[in-house]
């Protein structure tokens, strides 16, 4: 039985010493053992979210991490903006329809990216806005928008929170939470942070728990005030995953190894730079301009003349190689090549080269080794700068 090479948006591949932490043995959650877990683990998390605030560790999907920054800040009735540039920023919209905020969609063509300046102009006009949801990274296009400077004019031209969708990103791209003026940043554990399905993590802002504070829409399980006083504990206030905050601990651990958070980073934006070079020197085209890319994942058109379904099948049934599919109205149009977490520059290199016998398979035009070479020069290219920039 050949092993699947997982390419995906999430989830992503695990680490073995993330999985041999996780084989630990189990223990009470009320117990003196857990409370050392716990704030061990949240207590080193805090530098990839770029924050001095409490770290909160939710037993659930990014989804309910989401809907808990939307509840717990905002009752029905408040106008709140969202900014959509594909599928997850969508699925903030429907959380917020859902709970009867009423909302202004600043939507985007998907592929591209909001900017700071058409905000501002969305902005503008509105009055009495309570929160601004705004998707980082945003997988069904690849875009990354551009969160510092829209969280900047979100604080110049509204007293609104900034609350982020960081799920599919944090782990993988710069976050500086205080610096940026982010009230709420979210994230998921099955993506970046190269742990399975599972566990969400949320920070909150002084300035947005004054609003939670004030908020009276109700909440039981998602309720942020309860994580916060079972926080000062130690512990959460119902039966968390255990075994994922281990794997949590060990992954903030390789992060240390690996040199710290930046150079996590930076192996993210270098493997985004050779995927973006090598799809550039196969000519096929990329869904979105090198100035919004994510670096977790690029979004790929299909390679021309040929029918996407039956390559991503021939792929991944010779190759094993597991690439997702577009989403929405780019279903059957794009693939999306995910390269975040667990993840590395030969894995690009691995995979680009099984990319590149697909396409003979399919008599495709091109070069055969050129992506492959493409791919290897900014690696070389990166490691030489390293050298000489220690």
């Amino acid at each position: 039985m050949y092993e699947n090479i997982l390419r995906h948006p999430g989830p992503t591949p695990i680490p073995k010493k993330v999985q041999l932490a996780m084989n630990r043995d189990i223990f009470s959650h009320r117990s003196n053992e857990f409370v050392e877990l716990y704030r061990e683990t949240t207590e080193l998390v805090k530098a990839v979210f770029g924050t001095k605030q409490d770290i909160l560790l939710l037993p659930s999907g990014g989804t309910a991490a989401l809907e808990a920054a939307a509840v717990n800040t905002v009752n029905a009735g408040d106008d709140v903006v969202v900014i959509t540039v594909g599928a997850f920023g969508d699925y903030f919209v429907s959380i917020c329809e859902k709970y009867g905020f009423n909302v202004h969609k600043l939507a985007k063509q998907w592929g591209q990216a909001c900017t700071a300046e058409e905000l501002r102009t969305f902005l503008q006009p509105l009055q009495h806005i309570k929160a601004v949801f705004i998707t980082y990274n945003e997988t069904s296009t690849g875009i990354l928008n551009p969160i510092a400077a829209l969280a900047q004019v979100v604080r110049e031209e509204s007293d609104a929170l900034v609350i982020v969708d960081g799920v599919s990103c944090i782990g993988g791209a710069p976050a500086e939470m205080d610096a940026w003026g982010i009230d709420i940043l979210v994230t998921g554990s099955q993506k970046a942070m190269m742990l399975p399905p599972g566990l969400s993590l949320v920070s909150v802002s002084d300035r947005a728990w004054k609003v939670i504070e004030a908020n009276t829409m109700p909440s039981y399980y998602l309720n942020l005030l309860s994580y916060r006083d079972w926080a000062r504990k130690g512990m959460t206030p119902n039966t968390p995953t255990i075994t994922l905050i281990y794997g949590l601990r060990e992954v903030c651990k390789l992060i240390e190894e690996e040199g710290g958070f930046a150079h996590t980073v930076a192996r993210h934006e270098l493997m985004k730079n050779m995927v973006r070079s090598a799809m550039k020197a196969l000519h096929i085209e990329l869904l979105t301009t090198d100035e919004f890319a994510s670096p977790t994942i690029t979004a790929i058109m299909a390679p021309k003349g040929i029918a996407l379904d039956a390559f991503l099948h021939h792929l991944k049934q010779h190759y094993h190689l597991d690439f997702a599919g577009g989403l929405g109205p780019l279903q059957g149009e794009i693939f999306r090549f995910g390269h975040m977490g667990y993840c590395f520059p030969s894995d690009i290199l691995q995979a680009v080269s099984l990319m590149e016998a697909a396409l003979q398979d399919f008599a495709y035009d091109f070069e055969p080794g050129a992506g492959v070479s493409a791919a290897h020069k900014v690696f070389l290219a990166a490691q030489a700068n390293t050298i000489t920039n220690p």
